[in-house]
């Protein structure tokens, strides 16, 4: 059975995974439009636990046919197989199902000019950086996510405004649909931060991933904003490919906006930013290190071809207050900062690491890795 279209033909629905964090967001999201939304989840365990909690959705704790009643429509995770019971109970009823990318795109996508952040690196800070300029330059967008915003209090926000801006994640979309699920986002505008080898549970080589963002800037129309971090070669060879021109971004001399000067004074990271070798101003963001000043020109470069001042992305960006686990200061102890941070691939991590010593230069810096993604277990690194 075909899913209803239009987000209006709806009153409940049920999420199979309701526990991941773009499930739960997307939860939220149906409920804040007043549906009745249930869930269920093999270990439902903070933040997720406590994100679902403040949004009134009671989740159950394992997998049972009778959790299914008669939604709607099922979202069904890429946590999840076929041979889930609770699929197999929607496959044997009947009932109509999405992928969570096939539902973000049809019920809240669907009408606003989506701005998609995608890339190996970065994008989940450059998402709630762009939607946390837009914010306060007045455009109420919405956004969604794969990390809780410190600004938004939050992975997602349903706004008024006409930008959506949603992180685009390269992971497969669920078991019926093995393919990004960036491509379900309708791009009118992409930032593509980075693009290494990652994931190697689900892409067979650099190659694979490199074809799956040619694939997501072949649906942008050929005058949307395409803009391209030239740090990553891979990212540029990628962004040949597309429609349209892409708009080079970086530190290196082949940017055509680029960052110089990058320097930290213990409260904020600041750089300058040329444009074709044109001084534009200063930027100032909490964050440390090049990786967020790189994320930052991104999603200033984004912000101007939208048709923002230079001074309404700088307040913006200047009062952004971060991401959970990226780089996020969890409090003192004794005379020890403890920061919690998301790094798992080699160029995230050695990105992090000398953002921290460029913050804190007279400390010892000491790092706890935990192997917890499906590649940095495996020995391609």
């Amino acid at each position: 059975m075909d899913a209803p279209r239009h987000l209006s033909e709806l009153r409940t629905v049920h999420l199979i995974a309701i526990g991941g964090v773009g499930m739960a967001g997307l939860a939220g999201m149906f409920k804040q439009r007043g549906l009745r939304v249930t869930g269920s989840d093999e270990h439902i365990y903070p933040p997720m636990s406590d994100v679902l909690a403040r949004l009134g959705i009671t989740a159950a704790e394992g997998y049972r046919p009778e959790n299914v009643v008669q939604p709607d429509v099922v979202v069904i995770g890429n946590k999840v197989s076929r041979n889930n019971v609770e699929v197999q109970s929607v496959l044997a009823r009947g009932l109509p199902f999405l992928s969570f990318p096939e539902a973000l795109s049809r019920y809240f996508l669907a009408g606003r000019r989506s701005l998609v952040i995608a890339g190996t690196h970065g994008k989940t800070t450059s998402t709630a950086m762009l939607a946390w300029v837009l914010e306060q330059a007045g455009h109420d967008p919405s956004v969604m996510l794969g990390g809780e915003s410190l600004d938004f209090g939050g992975n997602f926000k349903l706004g008024h405004g006409e930008y959506f801006a949603v992180e685009g994640d390269e992971y497969d979309s669920a078991f019926f649909d093995k393919g990004p699920k960036f491509l379900h986002y309708q791009p009118s505008a992409v930032i593509l931060t980075a693009v290494e080898f990652d994931h190697a549970d689900i892409y067979a080589d650099l190659a694979a991933v490199k074809d799956a963002f040619r694939r997501l800037l072949a649906l942008l129309p050929a005058a949307a904003p395409l803009v391209v971090a030239s740090d990553f070669p891979h990212a540029a060879a990628v962004a040949a490919t597309a429609p349209g021109p892409a708009t080079l971004f970086g530190a290196g001399p082949e940017a055509a906006w680029r960052l110089t000067d990058v320097r930290d004074d213990g409260e904020a990271t600041r750089f300058d930013v040329e444009h074709d070798g044109r001084s534009e101003g200063t930027i100032a963001v909490r964050q440390p290190g090049l990786i967020n000043a790189r994320n930052a020109l991104g999603v200033y470069v984004l912000a101007r071809r939208l048709g923002l001042a230079h001074e309404q992305i700088a307040s913006g960006l200047a009062s952004f207050s971060g991401v959970r686990r990226r780089q996020e200061p969890v409090g003192v102890f004794g005379d020890v900062v403890l920061i919690d941070d998301f790094a798992h691939h080699p160029t995230a991590v050695a990105g992090t690491l000398t953002a921290l010593r460029d913050r804190y230069p007279h400390r010892r810096l000491w790092a706890l890795f935990e192997p917890r993604s499906n590649t940095s277990r495996r020995k391609v690194f």
